[in-house]
């Protein structure tokens, strides 16, 4: 059962406890009947349970019901008051048993009944509620609530005729409005009556001959059936009515995008977005669809960032606006402006958490690395539980190599880390093992990977960087193949994590499954890695083939590695190792993009 279900369930039982308070129905002839010593017992359990549920100890309340039922099987109250514990305990098979022996013993209490169907309609239990809605129905035919719910059981249990029967008998109550035609509307086109579905909104454009939007919302459905010329045909029947009607450049606007009239779609978007009477969120959907067709077109989008302009001149303290424009800005690579947008979001809404976690990515994307130590350290005195402010401290710390405050911020978030939050201790003890390796205390690194392996064992991130690290030092092979093996079937598309699984196997000296996966990584690299091609010549070298690797090594540096082993490699055309040191600064000059 889902949480919300569950809720509805427990919310339609406490609602009826506060009407019916504690009245018993001792008098019904169906009722057992219990001597003065039983009646006594019985309030005594009873009562003693209702002070127990009030103080909230709910399993000691539960044992009191239960011995009030002992002494009278058939008390409806003991019999409600265990069904609604049942409820909550996830078991609305026992909650409704409960309650349909509360009805048989009270079967004139209708609030008994309907929290019966509300149970059963909330438990998915369709048919049995619809029968509980008939016979309420029945027992209430001037309350149009009950035909609505009867509607919804006989839909959910796929008896569509009835339900639009429901629905009509709620339309004679209530009159023709737009709700109830809609919901018949789509239940005859769910059968594939669409005759009578359309039938359905003719008949309240005809009982509302001066709402120009029933118009146009016939116009939109036959839109979405490829009808265009019945669809133009009720858009202009609705321009008739209302020529400033908000809606109809909406709709004129996707008719037009149809019908590749693009120029016309475009003029018909711009004044929607400039029509006063169009509510903002509206707006704000029609420039979001806009921007999609936009991008799937691969048309120029400059005229999407006028439209944001004039949406933020008529709306500018929509915080949402400003958010989405910053979201379009950094797709289109503006950081900088990007970044603004935020800024402006987080000085007006301070607690906005999402924006501040923007213009921190925004910061350390843009190498602003002080502005984002700044920002988390703002941030983790306003969300001390929102553990990214630790991650993009740590990583600003990192990339300004001062990795002893980039682990200092990780240990700090690891102690902040809530207990039902304990795998994300995997991805901090990651970030503790790079940063200890770029200090070069190999063994503290390797323990902060073993310890982040033990929170999470497909920690992709540290299997690979692990594995590779220890094939650098030439250290536990075996081990180091086994976890880039786990890391490149976890994505068998990643060219880095493929290169690692190769390189192992040539610090192993089997060139010949080296060359297989450095092949394969090289095929699927999108970065034109100099650091891949470098391992190819060496690779190549091994195997035997020494003009192909003095090919790849000049490619290498072509691609702008820069490494003195390298030149040497390419001078006297031959293979040399990489010494530890420049290991080091081959890793630090790519994170510095040089």
């Amino acid at each position: 059962m889902g949480k919300e279900r569950k809720k509805l369930i427990i919310a339609a039982f406490i609602l009826f406890s506060m009407v019916c308070g504690v009245c018993r129905a001792y008098a019904d002839d169906t009722r057992q009947q219990l001597s003065a010593a039983e009646q006594r017992k019985f309030d005594y359990f009873y009562y003693e349970g209702v002070k127990l549920k009030n103080a909230g100890k709910f399993d000691a309340s539960y044992e009191m019901f239960k011995h009030c039922l002992s002494i009278d099987s058939t008390s409806t109250v003991a019999l409600f008051e265990l069904s609604s514990y049942y409820i909550q305990l996830n078991r609305p098979q026992k909650a409704v048993d409960l309650m349909k022996k509360s009805i048989k013993y009270s079967p004139d209490n209708q609030e008994y009944r309907r929290t019966l169907a509300t149970l059963l309609l909330s438990s998915g239990m369709f048919g049995e509620a619809a029968e509980e809605y008939k016979i309420l129905v029945s027992i209430f035919p001037d309350k149009p609530e009950f035909y609505y719910y009867l509607a919804e059981s006989l839909t959910r249990s796929g008896e569509i005729e009835k339900a639009i029967d429901a629905y009509n008998a709620m339309e004679n109550l209530m009159g023709i409005n737009e709700a109830l035609s809609m919901e018949k509307y789509q239940l005859y086109m769910s059968i594939k009556q669409s005759d009578k579905a359309f039938d359905e909104l003719k008949t309240l454009a005809e009982k509302f001959p001066m709402e120009s939007r029933y118009m146009i919302i016939i116009g939109d459905l036959y839109l979405q059936q490829s009808k265009l010329p019945q669809a133009l045909n009720y858009y202009n029947k609705a321009r008739e009515i209302d020529p400033e009607s908000p809606y109809y450049p909406v709709s004129m606007a996707h008719y037009y995008e149809l019908t590749s009239q693009r120029d016309s779609a475009k003029q018909m978007i711009n004044n929607a977005l400039t029509n006063e009477r169009l509510d903002f969120e509206t707006k704000m959907n029609i420039l979001a669809r806009y921007i999609v067709q936009l991008r799937r077109t691969e048309k120029s989008i400059d005229e999407a960032d006028v439209l944001f302009k004039t949406l933020l001149e008529q709306h500018p303290e929509e915080s949402q606006l400003k958010l989405a424009y910053g979201e379009f800005l950094a797709l289109q690579n503006k950081l900088e402006e990007a970044r603004f947008q935020y800024r402006l979001v987080t000085e007006s809404e301070p607690e906005n958490v999402g924006a501040w976690l923007q213009l921190a990515s925004l910061s350390i994307q843009l190498q602003d690395m002080d502005d984002a130590i700044s920002l988390c350290l703002k941030c983790r005195e306003l969300f001390p539980e929102t553990l990214e402010f630790y991650l993009y401290m740590g990583i600003a710390y990192f990339q300004k190599k001062d990795y002893q405050s980039a682990i200092d911020t990780y240990l700090s978030a690891i102690q902040a880390i809530t207990a039902e939050n304990q795998a994300v201790k995997s991805d901090f003890y990651g970030q503790i093992g790079d940063s200890y390796f770029r200090m070069k205390d190999m063994d503290k690194a390797f323990e902060a990977y073993e310890e982040a392996l033990k929170y999470n064992d497909k920690n992709i991130n540290v299997l690979n960087n692990y594995a590779y690290y220890l094939s650098l030092l030439k250290k536990d092979l075996t081990k180091a193949e086994r976890m880039s093996a786990v890391s490149i079937k976890m994505e068998p598309e990643n060219a880095t994590y493929i290169d690692t699984y190769a390189w192992i196997f040539f610090v192993q000296g089997n060139y010949i499954l080296a060359k297989i996966y450095i092949e394969q990584a090289l095929s699927k690299d999108r970065t034109n890695s100099s650091e891949l091609v470098d391992h190819y010549g060496d690779i190549l070298f091994k195997s035997g083939d020494e003009v192909k690797a003095l090919e790849q090594w000049i490619k290498a540096k072509e691609l702008g590695k820069k490494s003195k082993t390298l030149d040497k490699k390419i001078s006297e055309k031959t293979y040399f190792e990489e010494t530890r040191e420049e290991l080091f600064n081959n890793m630090e000059n790519e994170e510095d993009g040089t």
